[in-house]
């Protein structure tokens, strides 16, 4: 028990100690601790727990130990299923909860915070979760739910165990409800460890007073909402005996008679007689005693008064019954008491009743109440009743007096033998009396009241018996609420309400017409007082009466208006459509509701406009300011009439949709709507591109301009008929059909560009002209004047100019999608004009009878050139076979290749003319046919860009020679002794970044030219410069052009040993030469014959553009020759190296289809070939020359592609390999001509 005491004391501490920490708030700040800790806790078996824990860990694992076993981390905690952590573990919840908990979870538990970086682990203290176990059943001995017969006055045992339960229930027993003491209890161990039982015992001892009555063993526990019983029934036997005085007894008592036989063998058998009919045969035995005894128990009844109860003994030896009894004396009170007669009289008048009461033993009195006051009765009445009883009755007569309304009067039955019981029957006495006084509250009399509003009546009455019913009557009629309840509530009639000794009942009205001098009275029994409204309303009704149903145009049409009742009069008056009419007062009418009727004609004369309108008769009350109006609408039969807003041009786009619209009026409304078109009467069904809409619309589709015209309507009903033409009007996209082209003038001359279009609609401005050409180009058409006349566009030049030839196109657009287009080309004719970017070209050529050269010969013109060609102011003979002429066209680019075969430095080297003819004029340039040579000194040399340690260099290539040629760069600093040299790569490059300079440095730039036969030499002025470097600190930058620099003047000392060696080296190639002259002869020959090829093939046509333009080359190009350029001045010449024509030599003649008028504006073919042709046949004709590329449906000139015109003759034989220029035989050596 001590040890007990402490564990509890402990426990009690310990729970101190954790609501006190789990009420001091835990900073937020605190690195590690508990902010909330498990408390012990009890729950019953079955139900929920939760243990809570709340921690401020960060990054620590937390878990709960049950009696020492560490149940894991893992919220779910799968080795106990009813087990898991409930709550936030980022806020740091880690609550353990346990559903359905039963025996096992009774334990101690503590939650635990492991180790981590912020600190050591943590455990809460411990805590008890303690499970109660209810306990399920209760054994009672004897058996429970059993009868059990025990004998009055004798003890007995009885014994009660519970099932397992913790804690120990506690056991009490109940003996017909009363608690029994001094009961022994035991407790103990269950079937399972902490499970405990209860085994109570008490001693017994009944009474017959418990005979039926229960004992009830009852375990309450903790665990229990309500205690668990378990009960036996108790028979209880007793010796007979009675209490009564000379058999006298109760009706309603409960009545025992004990019946008792000793000794015999076998003990008697006994049973009970009621007037000598059995009605009881159950009995019992004690052998040990020797006793039989029997127990009749029964309720007496009135009808049980005189019986005789007798108990009869007897068994299988008697010779006789044996019999005892005793003859029953029942008293009873009477079972009801009846008051005849009514209790509600009229005030001042008798009231008489009768009070009689049902049979009684002994007789009883009867005595009258009045509230406290009693009465007399007039007359008393006893009479036989029934089971030896009586019957009294009296009867009552007094005066209803108003004073005694609402008192009680009471008949009261008592006797002796019911001293302590009363017997009585009450009624309530209404008196009726009248009320006292009636009125009625509302507005006065005479006060006009508005239709429409709320009227309040109340009729007030005080006193009267019973309540004064009110009762509202409207002229004698009375005044109900409208039963349906569609129908607006404009009576709303209150049910009578009482306070005090006043009563009332309201009427409230939404007044109206028949209102007006209607008299409401009110009436209670003989009383009734009344009032009478004065209501003033605009017209019940006004209505329009017409004196014709069937109308038409022309008929006289008289309208009355009737305004039937009103309170005041009103003013009636007409109106059309808001136009006032004029009309006649006519004679009223009698009115109801006691207003005043009035009436007015109008007479009307018809047509088909009024058809449809609306005729008002107004009825205006100016006391009122309100007006009542009625309508009368017009039906005016009409035939067909087409109304202004008809429609009569219609616009549709071709292919499209167009509604040609029906605006008619008529009445009836049309049967039928008939459509022509150019004396075709359409199909009232619709067709393939057709259909009438049911308002008689004729709606087209896919309309073409053949739909284009007058379109008759024939409309009819009943009435009549009517026709209307409407225009249906299509337009339709631009078509060019005729465009003149090519258009030719002269230059200078004037000219119009035609475009004539099929179109509608004619547009004055939908005339636009545009100018192709390629990007960059003047496309302007300013100096051009545009003019249209009708389905006629022009484009007017004034004084031609040869950069306004080309395409042009005519753009037509009237707003119909999409607008036409038609190109024409303009072709401005000029004289001839000679490509000759040079006073004199040259061209270089082996004379030695074996080699070929071509001369080249472009010049522009329109119509085509004719050339010839002269040699030293000779004309040509063309008939020598070794010269041949081809002439090539292209556009306005006419060519001509003189090629001599076999030159002959003695007959060839010569000046050659080449003369360019048309009808509007000619013109010429001179070709000087020289021999191989070398080069000449390139111009132009330049710096382009500079850096501290670069240079970028350019220049112009000079000729040839007739011969590869490369460069070279010789540079020396000023102030540094000797010269530096740097090789040009590739070799024909004309551009160069010469490097390896240093910042800040003055140089002085050398450019010299070699081929086989030598180089150019350094006495030119353009092939040098001097430049300064800029400095580290100074950014790179675009030199300045300086001017070559001569040579300084002075003597020019040559050292000795060069000039000897130069000597020795003259005289070894003089005797080498000699030995192998034959072999250089067979080489030469070899090297003429390469010249020949080359000069064959060839070379590429100069690009040119799609319109006749003076010629202006497009930049220099990197060549092997000598450029030709409009602002140099020196001779420049044409190397013949790669020139290859590609294509057969056309005929100069060629004739052209001129100008025709084309629909589809597809060029057949072009005049000069400047305007390529819209989608070109294949193979119609190929490129004149190689460098112009067009394609099939491009009316564009390849601009991008054009070539440097220098270049023409450059590379011949280029493939020549280098040699020593004293190894070449002389006479190439370019020295003869």
């Amino acid at each position: 028990m001590a040890l007990s005491t402490r564990i509890k004391a402990e426990l009690l501490l310990l729970g101190l100690l954790t609501t006190g920490l789990t009420q001091v708030p835990i900073l937020a700040s605190a690195p590690r601790g508990f902010w909330a800790l498990p408390e012990n806790l009890t729950v019953v078996e079955g139900a929920i727990a939760e243990l809570r824990c709340g921690v401020h860990a960060p990054g620590s694992a937390v878990q709960w130990a049950k009696d020492g076993l560490l149940l894991g981390p893992d919220p779910r905690i799968p080795s106990f299923p009813r087990y898991r952590l409930e709550g936030d573990p980022a806020k740091g919840e880690f609550h353990l909860h346990i559903e359905a908990c039963d025996l096992s979870d009774d334990a101690e538990y503590e939650c635990q915070v492991g180790r981590s970086e912020t600190g050591p682990e943590l455990v809460s203290p411990r805590v008890i979760l303690s499970i109660l176990v209810p306990p399920k059943v209760l054994q009672l001995t004897p058996e429970a739910g059993s009868t059990v017969t025990w004998v009055a006055g004798q003890e007995y045992t009885v014994s009660c165990v519970s099932g397992d339960a913790k804690p120990a229930p506690d056991i009490t027993f109940l003996l017909s409800g009363q608690t029994i003491s001094g009961i022994s209890a035991n407790v103990n161990e269950g079937s399972q460890q902490k499970l405990f039982t209860t085994e109570a015992t008490a001693r017994v001892t009944p009474q017959s007073s418990d005979n039926g009555q229960l004992l009830v063993c009852e375990g309450s526990s903790p665990a229990l909402d309500t205690p668990i019983k378990a009960s036996v029934t108790m028979n209880v036997l007793c010796k007979w005996r009675t209490e009564l005085d000379e058999g006298q007894v109760r009706a309603g008592q409960s009545l025992e008679l004990s019946c008792t036989a000793r000794g015999g063998n076998p003990l008697a058998t006994l049973q009970w007689l009621k007037n000598g009919q059995p009605v009881s045969t159950a009995w019992g035995t004690e052998h040990a005693q020797a006793v039989a005894r029997s127990l009749l128990v029964m309720i007496v009844r009135p009808e049980d008064h005189g019986v005789r109860l007798s108990c009869e003994a007897y068994n299988s030896v008697s010779t006789g019954i044996q019999e005892h009894g005793v003859t029953l004396q029942v008293t009873f009170p009477p079972s009801a008491i009846t008051i005849l007669g009514s209790a509600s009289q009229s005030e001042n008048k008798n009231v008489t009743v009768s009070c009689i009461t049902k049979s009684s033993r002994p007789r009883v009195l009867l005595r009258w109440w009045l509230g406290w006051r009693q009465l007399q009765p007039s007359e008393e009445t006893v009479m036989d009743g029934l089971h030896g009883g009586h019957i009294s009755m009296s009867n009552l007569t007094f005066l209803a007096r108003r004073e005694d309304n609402g008192l009680t009067l009471t008949c009261e039955a008592f006797s002796e033998a019911f001293t302590k019981e009363t017997f009585k029957k009450s009624l309530t006495l209404n008196v009726k009396y009248p009320a006292q006084k009636l009125w009625i509250e509302g507005p006065p009399e005479g006060q006009r009241l508005r239709a429409g509003n709320r009227v309040r009546l109340v009729c007030l009455a005080i006193g009267g018996n019973p309540d004064p019913s009110l009762t509202w009557y409207k002229d004698s009629r009375t005044v109900t609420e409208p039963r349906p309840p569609q129908e607006p509530r404009r009576v709303q009639l209150g049910s009578v309400e009482k306070s005090g000794s006043i009563f009332s009942r309201e009427l409230v009205l939404i007044t109206g017409p028949s209102d007006n001098q209607a008299k409401f009275t009110c009436k209670a029994g003989q009383l009734s007082a009344s009032t009478q409204l004065v209501v003033q309303f605009p017209p019940t009704n006004v209505t329009i009466l017409a004196n014709a149903s069937t109308l038409r145009p022309g008929d006289a049409l008289n309208l009355t208006c009737v305004s039937v009742s009103s309170n005041p009069p009103v003013n009636l008056s007409w109106d059309k459509e808001g136009e006032r009419l004029e009309g006649v007062a006519a004679q009223p009418r009698r009115a109801p509701f006691k207003g005043s009727a009035a009436a007015r004609s109008v007479l009307l004369r018809l047509s088909s406009r009024d058809h449809g309108h609306r005729v008002t008769c107004s009825a205006h009350s100016t006391e009122l300011r309100e007006t009542v109006s009625a309508f009368y609408r017009l039906n005016v039969l009409y035939p067909p009439e087409f109304l202004g807003e008809q429609v009569l041009v219609v616009t549709a786009v071709e292919q499209g949709e167009a509604l040609l619209p029906v605006s008619v009026s008529a009445n009836p409304a049309p049967e039928a709507f008939n459509w022509t078109f150019r004396g075709y009467r359409l199909s009232p069904a619709g067709g393939p591109r057709h259909r009438i809409l049911s308002g008689g619309a004729l709606q087209l589709w896919n309309v073409t301009r053949a739909d284009d015209g007058l379109y008759q309507l024939h409309c009819q009903n009943s009435e009549g008929t009517a026709e209307a033409l409407v225009r249906l009007d299509v337009q339709y996209a631009p078509t060019v059909r005729a465009l003149q082209d090519p258009t030719e003038v002269n230059v200078g001359a004037s000219v119009d560009i035609v475009c004539t279009v099929d179109a509608n609609p004619i547009l004055p401005e939908m005339f636009t002209w545009e100018r192709l050409g390629e990007e960059g180009e003047d496309q302007s058409l300013d100096d051009m004047e545009k003019m249209s006349k009708g389905s006629t566009g022009r484009l007017r030049i004034h004084h031609a100019k040869l950069t306004q030839a080309g395409a042009y196109q005519c753009i037509v657009d009237n707003g119909v999608a999409p607008p036409a287009r038609g190109l024409v080309r303009l072709v401005v004719r000029f004289a001839p004009h000679v490509e000759h970017p040079a006073p004199l070209t040259k061209v270089a050529a082996a004379g030695d009878s074996t080699s070929s050269a071509t001369l080249h010969c472009r010049a522009r013109g329109v119509p085509n050139i004719v050339f010839t060609w002269t040699k030293n102011g000779v004309p040509l003979d063309l008939q020598d076979p070794r010269y041949t002429e081809h002439t090539y066209h292209q556009g306005g680019v006419h060519s001509s290749l003189l090629t001599i075969t076999n030159v002959s430095a003695a007959q060839d080297y010569a000046l050659f003319t080449c003369i360019a003819t048309n009808p509007l004029g000619s013109d010429h340039t001179n070709i000087q046919l020289v021999s191989i040579s070398r080069p000449d000194p390139p111009s132009g040399l330049k710096a382009v860009s500079m850096t501290p340690y670069s240079v970028g260099l350019e220049w112009k290539p000079g000729f040839d020679g007739g011969l590869p040629q490369r460069f070279q760069i010789r540079y020396e600093a000023l102030g540094t002794p000797g010269f530096l040299y740097m090789d040009v790569l590739p070799p024909q490059a004309t551009t160069f970044t010469l490097t390896g300079l240093q910042p800040s440095t003055r140089y002085r730039v050398w450019l010299l030219a070699s081929n086989a036969l030598g180089d150019s030499g350094l006495v030119d002025k353009g092939s040098q410069i001097s430049i300064t470097t800029p400095g580290l600190d100074q950014p790179s930058r675009e030199p300045d052009y300086q001017l070559p620099t001569e040579q300084p003047a002075g003597p020019s000392e040559m050292p000795l040993l060069p000039v000897l060696l130069a000597v020795g080296g003259l005289l070894l190639l003089s005797n080498a030469s000699c030995v192998g002259g034959f072999l250089w002869q067979r080489r030469l020959k070899r090297l003429a014959e390469g010249i020949s090829e080359k000069t064959e093939t060839g070379s590429e046509e100069d690009r040119v553009r799609n319109e006749y333009e003076e010629s202006q080359w497009t930049g220099d190009r990197d060549t092997r020759s000598s450029t030709v350029s409009t602002t140099d001045v020196e001779p420049h010449y044409h190397s013949m190296r790669d020139f290859s024509p590609q294509l057969p030599p056309t005929m100069e003649e060629v004739s052209y289809p001129r100008g025709e008028w084309y629909e589809n504006m597809a060029f057949p073919g072009h005049l000069y070939d400047e305007v390529e042709r819209v989608c070109a046949p294949s193979q119609a004709w190929g490129p004149l020359y190689d460098e112009v590329q067009m394609d099939s449906c491009d009316f564009r000139w390849p601009g991008d592609r054009y070539e440097d015109a220098r270049g023409i003759y450059d590379q011949v034989a280029g493939d020549l390999d280098p040699v020593d220029p004293d190894a070449i035989p002389f006479e190439l050596r370019g020295h003869l001509v």
